[in-house]
C-alpha cells in the first residue's frame, strides 16, 4: 500500500485544492415578468422558460 515519505504542508495542500471553490450563480432576466433567475431554470415568480409557461402556479 502507498506510504507518504513527508508529510504534506498546508499550502502544498491548498494549492491543489486551490480551483474547487465555487463558482458565483449566473442569472437571467425573466422575459416575461422581469424577475431575475438562474439560467437554463424555471422562473420560479410566474413559472415561465423560454417564453413558454411550463409550472401553472396557483395562487
Amino acid at each position: 500500500m502507498a506510504h507518504p515519505k513527508r508529510k504534506t504542508s498546508k499550502a502544498r495542500k491548498n494549492k491543489r485544492r486551490a480551483h474547487q471553490s465555487l463558482k458565483d450563480v449566473t442569472l437571467a432576466e425573466c422575459s416575461n415578468c422581469g424577475a431575475l433567475h438562474r439560467y437554463h431554470h424555471v422562473c420560479m415568480e410566474c413559472g415561465h422558460y423560454r417564453g413558454q409557461q411550463v409550472v401553472f402556479k396557483s395562487e
